[in-house]
């Protein structure tokens, strides 16, 4: 792993906590406004013969917050690339015995 000054640290930093509060910004949008704020308008359309919003409530929210998993991973991997972190990097390192 290279090593990155305190700049480019603080703003990977950022960049980071940027990507985790969109993240669960969405996540909070989807599981509390469509499961609850706006069920009653989501139940007025039917999705695989459940209504819209208690589908969101129980199913919905759960499959959305594994694609955000997967899309925080992927995001992650290019900024770890961006700044030369790649995870190859800290794979080696562990094999070599180092923290």
């Amino acid at each position: 792993m290279r090593n990155i000054s305190a700049l480019q640290a603080k703003q990977y930093w950022q960049a980071n906590i940027r990507l985790v509060l969109s993240l669960l910004f969405i996540w909070a949008l989807v599981s509390f406004g469509f499961g609850i704020l706006w069920s009653d308008a989501l139940n007025q359309i039917t999705f695989f013969g459940f209504k819209l919003g208690f589908w969101f409530a129980h199913q919905g929210s759960i499959y959305v917050f594994v694609v955000l998993i997967f899309i925080y991973v992927r995001c992650m991997n290019r900024l770890d690339e961006r700044y030369g972190l790649q995870e190859s990097d800290k794979v080696d390192s562990v094999n070599r015995g180092e923290c």
